[in-house]
């Protein structure tokens, strides 16, 4: 039976096992890589208490049982290839004479590489449920042009929804044009499902008549208000005349 084929994996580098220079020395892999924060403050999942040491239950008990300090890896081919041809070409750019074993546990992106992204600091929908520490995005390491929007493929249910969100990010704040749009999603972005430019540019792209109506309609709204208040000023101010000269 043959192997199952992907462009999108996912692997373990311990750094007790690696090679000082390891980040560095996958560059040579040729592939765009993503490298997440240490996770060093990992919750150790136990099944059986009667497994463990004094030591480790005492930890245990404290909520402070941890798993061994690790890193998750993505890695992005162009074309598809098994995990064991990924495995191999891996250990051939880490592996040594010293320390062999490096790659651990090669696996093929599943449930989708923005999924596997946010679990890199525990922002992915099953860490937060789990209450797994969160580590900071700031900390990802990127390698060789890796581009996580580049990757994820938005379905039309993606799509239909960032689209909702954008129209309703113009109609609560009065967003008259691309410039303000663009200024407000930088800063609030996230907030509305949208979390770079690439994707509020392909959104816009793919809906720009449904945007310009947004548009319009935010401006027309402005200027009728404006109107409004205007003819408003202009009558108080002729009722004052009108009123001083009976007086």
């Amino acid at each position: 039976m043959a192997k199952p084929k992907a462009r999108h994996f996912t692997f373990l580098i311990y750094p007790d096992s690696a090679p000082d220079n390891w980040q560095k020395m996958l560059q040579e892999a040729d592939c765009p890589i993503a490298i997440s924060p240490l996770h060093d403050k990992d919750q150790r999942e136990v099944k059986d208490l009667s497994k463990l040491t004094d030591e480790e239950k005492e930890l245990y008990d404290k909520g402070e049982l941890l798993k061994k300090p690790h890193y998750h890896c993505i890695i992005v081919y162009t074309n598809t290839v098994t995990a064991d041809a990924v495995r191999d070409k891996l250990r051939k750019v880490l592996d040594d004479e010293e320390k062999k074993e490096v790659v651990n546990m090669v696996q093929i992106i599943k449930k989708g590489i923005g999924s596997m992204y946010q679990y890199l600091t525990h922002e992915s929908v099953t860490a937060i449920d789990e209450g797994k520490y969160k580590y900071d995005k700031a900390d990802i390491v990127h390698l060789n042009n890796f581009d996580i929007d580049r990757y994820i493929v938005l379905d039309a249910h993606d799509k239909e929804d960032m689209l909702n969100n954008l129209l309703k990010a113009i109609d609560g704040n009065g967003i008259e044009n691309y410039k303000q749009l663009t200024r407000f999603m930088a800063e609030h972005g996230e907030e509305y499902g949208i979390e770079s430019r690439k994707q509020l540019t392909a959104i816009i792209k793919s809906n720009i008549g449904m945007i310009r109506l947004a548009f319009d309609g935010e401006y027309q709204e402005r200027k009728r208000a404006e109107e409004k208040q205007m003819y408003k000023q202009k009558t108080q101010y002729g009722r004052e005349i009108n009123e001083n000269e009976d007086l």
